[in-house]
């Protein structure tokens, strides 16, 4: 199946921390760096999610902020450092390609934004994904 979600990063479920609907997955990446999916637990049961499985970490690119500061004093799980290696900026947006330990992660940002953070090739950056918004999938 092709999907049109472009980050996506294949990884090993590390554990499995169900709550009452939803679930806290952790999962380890290529590089060795572990994100955070919150699922639901129908989601958990459907999937077959367990400790050692391989799942497929999916991430909109909407959905990934950029900070080029300190990320201290959030409740943001999951925080993967990063240079950014393109801004391409349209009317209101930018898309902005990140270089990471596992590839490359895009995010869309609104221009306004790109131009305040003066985000150009080679600007380091920590990309901010919450737990909310990385959808996992099985094969």
């Amino acid at each position: 199946m092709s999907l049109s979600i472009r980050n996506q990063f294949p990884g090993t479920t590390v554990s499995v921390t169900a709550g009452e609907v939803m679930a806290a997955v952790k999962v380890r990446l290529g590089s060795g760096r572990e994100l955070t999916a919150a699922v639901t637990v129908d989601a958990v049961r459907d999937l077959g999610l367990a400790e050692g499985g391989a799942v497929l970490a999916l991430i909109k690119s909407t959905e990934v902020s950029l900070a080029t500061g300190g990320v201290d004093g959030l409740s943001i799980r999951n925080r993967i450092p990063g240079t950014v290696v393109e801004v391409v900026f349209g009317g209101a947006t930018a898309g902005v390609k990140v270089a990471v330990a596992d590839g490359e992660l895009t995010a869309v940002v609104t221009a306004e934004a790109a131009r305040e953070l003066g985000l150009t090739a080679g600007t380091p950056v920590t990309a901010l994904l919450k737990s909310t918004e990385v959808a996992l999938a099985t094969a």
